[in-house]
């Protein structure tokens, strides 16, 4: 890979891409210079107030202790003079003394005498030789009248720390006559630590110019000299003591390593107390008095590194983003070199315009012309002139009046374009000598000029045009094919509902084509299909569009006719045009045509909606003699529509177990006893509640769900006698009607026999109920079925008799079990003497044949009564009792008396 180019570009724009980090470094550096600048600024300012501050807590520490100082003398001297007043009388302990001065453990006040024995004391104490104190000692060498101030020292009758304070007692010629003294705890000297001034860890210290600390106070700790804050080898040291002892006050910074015991490096201030030899120290803690500064530099420079980072961050965006910005800068003058050479020497014609507005220089101003700027020569050759002659030249006059029109829609798809700032188009260009050119225009608008590229698509352009005709025409017929229509119709019923007029849609379907496909071979069917086509788009009119759908199935698509008559006047053409018999190679053949109407707005809105009421117009007349036609009827689809429903609904309860039986009981006339039962089948609609076989048994048959159906009754009545036979009490037979249809197209014989096997039914418990219309088929198979039953031992009765076409050599021929006269012979019986002598005769004839004779449809007792007189067997009916529901048991008739 050539890295030449990237390398080339880096060192063009090293100086654009190098200009972020220098900057964003000067930037850095100021601030941080500012920064750092400020902070020390800031502590040489706390350094220089925690000096003063030191120096002035000090200065006041002076003044208290002065004033403390000068009160215990006071005190003394009050005491002194009283002692000499009492004549060495005064008791301290006594009740005079109270009110005095303090009396508390941390301040009392004795007596000593010259032996150094303790005299009187504001605390009661025993006699007490204190003759070793210093205090004691020093009075005694003494001669004049000073205050001592003795270092600290633990109270022998106190057992606490105290910093002794002592005066000279004198006899009357000077000598010496004891010592008056006071017992300070050092906490009473360090009482005036203030903590907001000296914080947690500050410090109160009373030097004494022999060097010994006489208390001190650290925090809320005091301490006497023997455990002094500060180190052992401070004091000692002659830097320090030198420095307190020399100068009357001041401040400085004492390292705590080296200085104090806590290790804690303070600020140091010092000042003599006037009149005593004593220095008053203060100590300002300095990790505590640089803690707000601390806080607020750690933020300043945790602050000032996180703007460092983000600054750092930016740059680098900032050098990525100039870095693509170069990029891209030097990709686009890559770009325009190349697009120059290419525009120069390849295929596409390139021209620059600009738009010439009417008449004024308003940019609203509609667009009259476009002046070409520059061109490359494949543009100029489109024109067929010199490169220089396009220059400057206006479109209007590179297009004659007479080219077509073009020369304006070139013009017009331009001005579009400057309007939408961008347009891509293709323009049929007419040619003098041929057919015409297509070219794609591409027209970009950008700072008052249009970049115009135009490029022939002429051959990819006439290869389309070929594509979408071999999708939109039939192969076989070059008429439209299906996906054409589906593609047209929308439209023209857009155009059909906005005119407000009549379109028709003819469904037609050929009549005998498959026959001669079969015998005559594919070819010439599709011989013939070729010559129907040519026969419609005779018989149509020249606005009709004719289009095969597929197999031998066409539409014919009529606009804009004027009423049904007009559409049927078209249809029946068509059918004339199929009156002649189609000649092809292989001979004449008479084909017809069966054609379905649908009309918009009358028949649908939509294509689907209109191909599918044509369609189901057309299946009418196929299903009803062919070689016609038929405009949809919607109340006849309705109806067929229901009938398909109701076809579904019933196949679904057959699935679902919706059927259900009910049981209507036969009575001997003789004995009045229940001696059978009807089975009769009823369908527990979820909506429609419970139906009658006349509902759908006639549908069941029509259609073929009558086998499924009567085998479920079979089972199911198997399955009912199977349980009434557990339940230890008598069980009759129950008849089960077998319909023509199931009889003759099911073996209902091997039906009965795995019923009756499957739930272990006696043979003789069921009996079949048949038409006479299901013997009238062929004579071998009903007999061959019947005897197969009979060998069952299943009983066989001829149900509904007197409504078929059965013969009496038939029945006897047939050998049934049961006659069961229809219930319309029994309701002539009490109207009419022939309906009488009719039922004599059958009844006969059954006696004759061997048969029982059940009367059906008993509702009267007249009926029942005149039966009996007629030697009738067995009676059924309302009157007896209508169709019971199942039961645990099998629901028989306590006897009834005729």
């Amino acid at each position: 890979m050539d890295i030449r180019p990237g390398f080339s570009f880096v060192v063009r724009h090293s100086k654009r891409i190098l200009l972020w980090p220098v900057l964003s470094l000067c930037i850095a550096v100021l601030t941080w210079t500012s920064i750092l600048d400020s902070l020390d600024r800031e502590y040489r300012a706390r350094d220089e107030g925690a000096r003063r501050d030191a120096a002035a807590i000090a200065r006041g520490y002076a003044e208290h202790l002065d004033r403390t100082f000068h009160m215990i003398d006071q005190i003394l001297q009050h005491v002194r003079f009283e002692w000499a007043l009492s004549g060495r009388q005064l008791r301290l302990e006594g009740p005079s003394a109270p009110g005095l001065f303090p009396s508390t453990p941390i301040f009392n006040v004795g007596i000593v005498g010259v032996d150094g024995k303790l005299i009187t004391n504001t605390l009661p104490v025993s006699t007490e030789d204190v003759s070793d104190r210093m205090y004691y000692r020093y009075q005694k060498a003494q001669t004049g009248d000073t205050l001592y101030v003795g270092e600290a020292a633990i109270g022998r009758s106190t057992g606490r720390s105290v910093v002794h304070f002592s005066r000279r007692l004198s006899g009357n010629d000077g000598s010496f006559d004891g010592v008056v003294r006071a017992a300070v705890a050092p906490a009473y000297l360090t009482a005036s630590y203030d903590r907001v001034a000296l914080g947690g860890n500050g410090m109160l210290s009373i030097l004494g110019r022999d060097g010994a600390i006489r208390a001190s106070r650290v925090g809320d700790t005091t301490y006497a000299s023997y455990t002094s804050p500060f180190a052992a080898a401070a004091l000692a040291a002659p830097g320090l003591r030198t420095e307190l002892l020399a100068s009357p006050g001041g401040s400085m910074l004492v390292d705590g390593a080296a200085w104090f015991r806590d290790g804690r490096s303070r600020y140091l201030g010092w000042q003599q107390v006037p009149g005593y030899p004593v220095i008053a120290i203060a100590g300002v803690d300095r990790q505590e008095a640089f803690a707000a500064f601390a806080r607020v530099r750690e933020n300043t420079l945790a602050r000032t590194a996180i703007s460092s980072v983000a600054l750092a961050v930016f740059t680098l965006i900032a050098m990525a983003l100039s870095l693509r910005l170069s990029w891209r800068k030097y990709q686009v003058e890559l770009a325009r070199e190349a697009y120059r050479l290419a525009t120069e020497e390849g295929t596409e014609g390139f021209f620059i315009c600009r738009a010439i507005r009417a008449g004024s220089a308003d940019r609203n101003a509609a667009i009259a012309d476009f002046e070409i700027v520059d061109c490359n020569q494949t543009g100029a050759e489109l024109y067929g002139r010199p490169r220089a002659a396009m220059i400057g030249a206006r479109l209007s006059t590179l297009h004659p009046a007479d080219d077509g029109g073009w020369g304006a829609r070139l013009l017009h798809r331009l001005g579009i374009a400057v309007e939408r700032g961008i347009l891509e188009d293709d323009i049929e260009v007419p040619v003098d000598d041929g057919p015409p050119k297509w070219y794609r225009l591409k027209a970009v608008h950008s700072k008052g000029l249009l970049s115009v590229t135009a490029w022939d698509i002429t051959e990819s352009k006439q290869h389309l045009f070929e594509l979408e005709r071999r999708g939109n025409e039939d192969p076989l017929t070059g008429l439209p094919n299906r996906h054409w229509m589906t593609a047209y119709l929308p439209a023209a019923l857009q155009r059909a509902a906005d005119k407000q007029c009549l379109m028709a849609l003819l469904f037609i379907d050929l009549d005998g084509f498959k026959n001669v496909n079969d015998t005559a071979g594919h070819h010439s069917g599709d011989e013939l299909l070729r010559n129907v086509a040519k026969r419609l788009k005779l018989a149509v009119r020249p606005a009709d569009h004719v289009v095969r759908v597929g197999g031998d199935e066409f539409i014919v698509i009529i606009e804009q006719v004027q009423d049904r008559a007009a559409v049927a006047h078209i249809a029946q053409r068509v059918l004339n045009a199929f009156q002649e018999r189609f000649h092809i190679a292989q001979g004449s053949y008479p084909v017809g045509a069966s054609i379905g109407i649908s009309l918009f707005p009358d028949d649908g809105t939509h294509m689907q909606e209109l191909l599918t009421h044509a369609d189901a117009a057309m299946y009418v007349v196929k299903t009803s003699g062919k070689m016609s036609y038929r405009f949809f009827d919607r109340q006849y689809h309705d109806s067929i529509r229901a009938r398909i429903d109701r076809k579904a609904e019933l196949r679904h309860a057959l699935d679902a177990d919706q059927l259900i039986l009910y049981y209507q009981p036969r009575v001997e006339v003789a004995t009045g006893e229940t001696c059978s039962m009807e089975a009769l089948v009823r369908w527990a609609h979820p909506t429609r509640g419970i139906l009658e076989p006349i509902d759908f048994i006639p549908l069941a048959e029509e259609t073929g769900l009558i086998v499924p159906l009567g085998e479920i009754v079979i089972d199911k009545v198997c399955a009912q006698i199977a349980c009434w036979s557990r339940q230890a009490q008598p069980v009759v037979p129950v008849s089960i009607n077998v319909s023509p249809r199931q009889f003759n197209e099911s073996d209902v014989t091997t039906v009965l026999r795995k019923a009756l096997l499957r739930h272990g039914v006696a043979p003789a418990l069921v009996e079949i109920e048949l038409t006479e219309s299901s013997m009238t088929a062929d004579n071998v198979h009903v007999a061959r079925s019947l005897e197969n039953m009979q060998r069952l031992g299943i009983a066989l009765a001829v149900d509904d008799f007197g409504t078929g076409y059965s013969s009496l050599s038939q029945l006897q021929r047939l050998d049934f079990d049961v006659l069961k006269v229809d219930k319309a012979f029994t309701a002539e019986l009490e109207k009419t003497r022939e309906g009488s002598v009719f039922f004599t005769a059958i009844i006969t004839m059954a006696h004759a044949l061997g048969m029982r004779v059940v009367a059906e449809g008993v509702e009267t007792a007249g009926q029942a009564r005149q039966l009996k007189q007629l030697d009738c067997d067995e009676l059924q009916g309302y009157f007896i009792s209508l169709p019971l529901p199942a039961t645990e048991t099998q629901p028989v008739l306590a006897r009834c008396v005729l």
